[in-house]
């Protein structure tokens, strides 16, 4: 587009002044312009660097954005020093080093602008007596930051768009402050909106922040910001970050859509939110870190999160206040962890929660009050020594546990109200204390209060009604109970200790019991919590008939019929000799050779370590040794987690899962890789060991792996070796077994081997590479299902096959064998 010409309207009121002119440059019009005169550009191309010091009028044709270019080949495309008035005019610029549009003084009127450039800055605001307003402009940046506000600088910006930027869509420091009203910022990289430094403010209303490579908004270093009715989604990281005494308010705000935690805050930093909406994040919805660090929130809801972590996490002293807030469809709803954390919550809802809705732990506290948790695994869960808090006025349905209190835990509840709880209302174990007022079970399918490892409890004035199993399950010398009572029958349990309660309590459904004849491990950490079951299937911890599983005879016999094998079943006969033959001593008065029932399981994949591992926890099922004998398979993603802290509960929480079972560990050496370092994995084998050694006959324990690999892997920490005394090895299966596993599949699936078919398979397995994608018998599988297909696609072409064309295999149908790259060799050159 060729240059154009300016005309000059002057706004003077001087008779020796003309009242117009054209010129052939912008620099020349501007030279004789003054304060009140319009500047009409035509249509074209000026290579010029622009500074506009006085208080003109610049436009293009109007509605034609994109005739009139300001394109100099370097520096500033335009500079401003006054309140001018500029409209209709594309900028470009090509300076790294500089901005394309620089704001240095005044209150200039931006409007309809278009800024496409590769420069420092697409629009900078620089300086305390720069205070544009800049209405319905565009830019396109994607060498550097879309709109930056320093050194003072401010201004409004009403309904702009930052399409591209590679640095922050908008940045502000310095001490800017400027207002964002109803703009969009997309597709930049770093942050949409990043503010930092003491004094750096933002006031954002009804903004749009989406498809960012980066976090959302970044709030950090003493700087502050306000976002009303914005919304920040589809992040790359954090939805929205504070750091260092950053403050933030969020008004009537939507986080969604992150793939990273919505918000995280950190470093003595302030969060206020009301109205605001976090939905469908990766990590934590609300993270919380940091001695200082606080968050209040109001009316907010956090829901449907999309990855595996508390909805709420608030650690390292950190504080949260929660007031009418919502908090549902979530793995987790709110974990307060370490000493010095804290959480308030009032008139909240937690629902629809698949593990706890609320976790205190590491000397943390919670106070709920007037709150609802319904539909979770478990309602509060304090977990060890110094954490406490209270939970007063709340009602607590349709869970599996609703408050669990373990190792030393010390809460306070009044008047908290379990309704159909699956399992006990209230449970107290391993150490774990607490107060209990005025509180109420009402259709237990267990025990109402469950207190075992004669934990020193006090309850007071509590009532159930229709426990299934019992209003009061006490260990002896536990709970002290005063004035309790339950709708087994009308008398009130007076006594004020446990012994004393063993008396007066029968009648009114309280059973005191000791450890021994407690249905729960003595020594147990946490309640077993069974994961979903069809509504047909038996519970397998009921009493009577249904709890009963399958013989160690038929069991066996199953492990007998599984092909090849020959040493490991020799090993687990030995072992299952060496447990009932321990038994019978027992019974018969006489001592018992200790055995060690964790084991290690190495080999290829494909050689049935996990079956073996399931038949071996139901044949101790069947000999009385474990009480369910489930199998729960866990790899290092089930352990680890990201968080510090993270990996020992989600640890325990597998634990748990497997208690009165096996807990199988896939490929456990990847817990501690060789070049870990710093990793999580470490905490996980720590954790792991401690709790073998606590609850050493709630849950058996079987890691496996490559053979060369879980050797490295027992040495690790000094207590692995010593708790698994026995290693089974899972030898490779020869061509002959593999050929009967198919045999098997066949039978199975209603077809035949052909003739020769046999013969081909054993030559098709020996000649098969053993390479290490090998999978032994899902290879077997694999093959099996390989020469289904082909047989299909030969079969399909028969008009009328017979019931021989729809059921025999031949060798035709076996797949080819897998290609093997050689590298040639060559030889050393002669010396």
């Amino acid at each position: 587009m060729a240059q154009g010409t300016v005309q000059v309207t002057h706004g003077g009121s001087s008779r020796w002044r003309r009242r117009s002119g054209e010129y052939p440059t912008l620099t020349a019009a501007l030279a004789v312009a003054g304060d009140g005169d319009v500047l009409s550009i035509a249509p074209g191309t000026y290579r010029e660097n622009l500074v506009l010091d006085h208080a003109v009028t610049l436009r293009g044709p109007e509605g034609a954005v994109g005739s009139v270019r300001i394109a100099p080949l370097d520096g500033v495309a335009l500079t401003i020093r006054a309140s001018a008035v500029v409209q209709d005019l594309y900028l470009e610029g090509q300076d790294r080093a500089a901005p394309a549009l620089l704001v240095e003084d005044g209150s200039p009127e931006l409007t309809d602008l278009r800024v496409s450039t590769r420069s420092a800055a697409g629009i900078e605001v620089r300086g305390s007596g720069a205070r544009p307003l800049v209405r319905r402009c565009t830019v396109e940046n994607p060498a550097g930051v879309g709109i930056s506000v320093l050194d003072g600088g401010g201004g409004v910006f009403e309904e702009c768009e930052v399409v591209a930027a590679g640095q922050a869509g908008v940045s502000v420091r310095g001490g800017g402050r400027p207002r964002l009203e109803r703009c969009r910022i997309h597709h930049a990289t770093g942050a949409g909106i990043g503010v930092t430094g003491e004094g750096s403010g933002l006031e954002a209303l009804g903004c749009e922040v989406y498809e960012i490579k980066g976090a959302g908004v970044q709030i950090a270093a003493r700087a502050g910001a306000v976002l009303t009715d914005c919304s920040v989604h589809r992040t790359s990281a954090d939805g929205v970050t504070l750091d260092t005494d950053a403050v933030l308010t969020l008004a009537g705000c939507d986080i969604h859509d992150i793939p990273e935690n919505a918000v995280d805050l950190r470093s003595r930093s302030v969060l206020t939110l009301s109205r605001t909406t976090v939905r469908r994040f990766g990590r934590n919805g609300l993270s919380v870190w940091d001695p200082g660090t606080r968050v209040i929130a109001e009316s907010c809801e956090i829901h449907d999160s999309t990855g595996d972590y508390p909805a709420v996490w608030i650690s390292d002293g950190a504080s949260a206040s929660l007031d009418s807030c919502r908090i549902h469809d979530v793995p987790d709803a709110l974990f307060v962890l370490d000493r010095g954390s804290r959480a308030d919550v009032v008139d909240s809802d937690l629902s629809q929660v698949r593990n706890t809705a609320v976790s205190v732990s590491d000397g943390a506290t919670a106070q709920l009050d007037d709150c609802r948790i319904r539909e979770a695994a478990t309602g509060a869960w304090f977990r060890d020594h110094g954490s406490g808090g209270t939970l007063a006025n709340c009602t607590i349905d349709s869970v599996q546990t609703g408050v669990i209190v373990t190792k030393g835990a010390d809460p306070a509840l009044e008047r908290v109200t379990v309704t159909s709880p699956a399992e006990a209302g209230f449970y107290v174990s391993a150490g774990g204390r607490g107060t209990f007022t005025a509180c109420r079970v009402t259709g237990s399918s267990g025990f109402g209060f469950h207190v075992i490892d004669g934990c020193r409890t006090t309850l007071s004035r509590c009532h159930t009604e229709r426990s299934a199993r019992g209003g009061y399950e006490f260990a002896e010398d536990g709970p002290v109970a005063e004035d309790c009572t339950s709708d087994e029958s009308g008398p009130r349990l007076a006594a004020h200790s446990a012994s004393g309660a063993a008396a007066a309590g029968e009648r009114a459904g309280i059973r005191t019991v000791s450890a021994a004849q407690s249905p729960v491990a003595q020594g147990s950490a946490t309640p077993r919590v069974p994961a979903p079951r069809p509504a047909d299937e038996p519970d397998p911890t009921a009493d009577g008939p249904a709890a009963a599983g399958r013989g160690s005879g038929e069991v066996l016999g199953q492990l007998d019929a599984l092909v090849g094998l020959d040493s490991v079943k020799r090993e687990v006969r030995a072992l299952t000799d060496m447990i009932e033959v321990g038994r019978r001593r027992q019974q018969a008065g006489l001592k018992a050779a200790s055995v060690r029932r964790h084991l290690v399981f190495t080999g290829s994949p494909g050689t049935g370590k996990t079956t073996v591992a399931r038949l071996y926890g139901e044949i101790l099922a069947s000999l009385g040794v474990l009480e369910r004998g489930h199998l729960v398979e866990v790899s290092r993603v089930d352990l680890v987690g990201e968080h510090i802290g993270s990996t020992a509960i989600r640890t325990q929480e597998a634990f748990d899962r497997a208690r009165g079972g096996v807990l199988f560990i896939d490929e456990a050496y990847a817990l501690a890789p060789e070049d870990s370092g710093r990793d999580f994995g470490r905490e996980a084998i720590d954790t792991l060991v401690k709790l073998m050694e606590d609850h050493r006959d709630a849950v058996v324990v079987i890691v496996a792996g490559y053979t060369a690999e879980m050797d490295r892997f027992l040495t690790v920490n000094p207590g692995v070796a010593s708790r698994f005394s026995r290693t089974i090895t899972f030898g490779d299966y020869g061509p002959e077994e593999l050929l009967r596993i198919v045999e098997q599949q066949t039978e199975e699936h209603e077809y035949r081997l052909g003739e020769k078919t046999s013969e081909a398979l054993l030559e098709y397995f020996t000649d098969l590479p053993k390479g290490p994608a090998f999978g032994n018998g899902r290879t077997a599988r694999q093959t099996f299902e390989s020469m289904v297909e082909r047989h299909a696609g030969r079969v399909a072409q028969l008009s009328e096959p017979s019931t021989d064309d729809l059921t025999l295999l031949f060798p035709a149908d076996l797949p080819e064998l897998p290609v093997v790259p050689v590298t040639p060799v060559v030889p050393a050159p002669a010396v």
